[in-house]
């Protein structure tokens, strides 16, 4: 087997950036860097999600960086928030346009292409550089385009859809390698005509090291107006996807449990929403926050009793493992997941982490929640049982590892 190669890696989102895409590129690259191997990372400039892009970025239309050992290239990209389908799209187009112009002839020489969706322009961009380098083209297949924007109501118009789904078919047709992140994304990729030894999974994970145990810091919570109170903590994106109008529809249904709040931390397309939506109800029972570096997001889970996870009722969401949740399970936090499917399965059956609740059932949400605030001791050996199953089966270092194996057989 090879044991040094040169990895290009196109992601749009990368670190200062928010979000498990970035989180992931970051972490693998990273550990990819610290056994030899070397790393160029094509990107954007940083602006998600709220379409501002950083002073320190202002002014460019090409950046070069090196973060711990790996090569970041910034390319050109058109900034726009978490919201408004078209813009987003004029974004993603503008990144895939940018890399390709700029990205074959500022890398020099690599062993293999690997590209990572959420939205497949990126392995567009990704495939059309494996043809010019003349290299091996990995796919990595976060989320399922175009059938996740489909079931959102994001996009209706059958004539776009069908070429989307070409494209789609297209790309995995022509991929030397096809990652995904979850088990169940495996059939539905069958299904298309690929064959299934050309897929692997490579899950997410979580650093063991940054997400730890530890004890609540009483001052934060004094600070944030909290001390004394039972927190159900929602981190990360308040997007479409995550039914957090419910989760508002569960706090109004507990205002008569003075000790019990709502903590919701990040940014998104529904904040705003949210927020005139928690007025309207007149709820005093949830705090909103702005979205937090990484660095300090143990410090918030730490002041939690609960963290939910959730999404809508919908079909595709069955297939789909949310990554925050194995930094919950590594800060020893019991979970309510109401998120059916294979994260279901993992967090329940598997980690024992955890209550399922139904997708947007705020009555379910609600018991869930009491039957928890009843029961610390129950909630606490959730918290440990999640510890233990991510220290066994999800750590950053193993599945960089596995992931490296198959770049390298895959490489000339």
């Amino acid at each position: 087997m090879k044991q040094d190669i040169h990895i290009l890696f196109l992601s749009q989102y990368f670190p200062p950036e928010m979000g498990a895409p970035s989180a992931r590129t970051y972490e693998l690259s990273r550990r990819w860097v610290e056994k030899n191997q070397k790393v160029t990372i094509i990107t954007g400039f940083p602006n998600h999600p709220t379409g501002v892009i950083p002073k320190e970025y202002k002014q460019h239309i090409f950046k070069v960086e090196q973060i711990d050992g790996i090569r970041v290239i910034r390319t050109y990209i058109y900034p726009a928030p978490n919201k408004g389908f078209f813009r987003r799209i004029l974004s993603y187009l503008s990144f895939m346009c940018s890399s390709i112009l700029l990205g074959p002839w500022k890398t020099g020489r690599v062993d293999i292409v690997v590209a990572t969706s959420p939205q497949f322009f990126v392995a567009i961009a990704g495939y059309l550089m494996s043809r010019i380098k003349r290299k091996p083209f990995i796919f990595e297949v976060r989320d399922l385009w175009p059938e996740s924007i489909v079931q959102l109501g994001q996009l209706r118009n059958r004539a776009i859809i069908k070429l989307l789904e070409f494209i789609e078919v297209f790309l995995y047709k022509k991929a030397d390698l096809i990652v995904v992140v979850a088990e169940s994304s495996i059939p539905l990729i069958e299904q298309k005509g690929i064959p299934r030894g050309k897929i692997k999974i490579i899950k997410n994970g979580v650093d063991l090291n940054l997400f730890t145990p530890q004890k609540i810091d009483p001052e934060m919570k004094k600070k944030l107006g909290l001390e004394h109170k039972f927190i159900i903590s929602y981190i990360g994106t308040l997007g479409l996807s995550h039914a957090l109008d419910q989760v508002l529809e569960t706090a109004k249904l507990l205002q008569d449990s003075p000790d019990i709040h709502f903590l919701l931390i990040g940014e998104g397309a529904e904040k705003e929403k949210l927020i005139h939506r928690k007025n309207s109800l007149g709820l005093t029972n949830v705090t909103f926050l702005d979205q937090i570096e990484k660095q300090l997001l143990p410090y918030y889970y730490s002041l939690s009793d609960i963290v939910l996870v959730t999404l809508r009722r919908l079909p595709l969401f069955q297939c789909v493992i949310p990554s925050k949740i194995f930094e919950i399970m590594a800060m020893e936090k019991p979970i309510i997941i109401s998120v059916d499917g294979e994260a279901r399965q993992l967090v329940i059956n598997e980690a024992k982490a955890g209550i399922f609740v139904e997708p947007e059932s705020p009555p379910a949400l609600k018991e869930a929640i009491l039957k928890c605030y009843q029961n610390p001791p129950e909630c606490h050996v959730m918290g440990l049982n999640g510890r233990t199953f991510v220290e066994k089966e999800f750590s950053r270092e193993v599945l960089a590892d596995r992931y490296l194996e198959y770049l390298q057989r895959n490489s000339p």
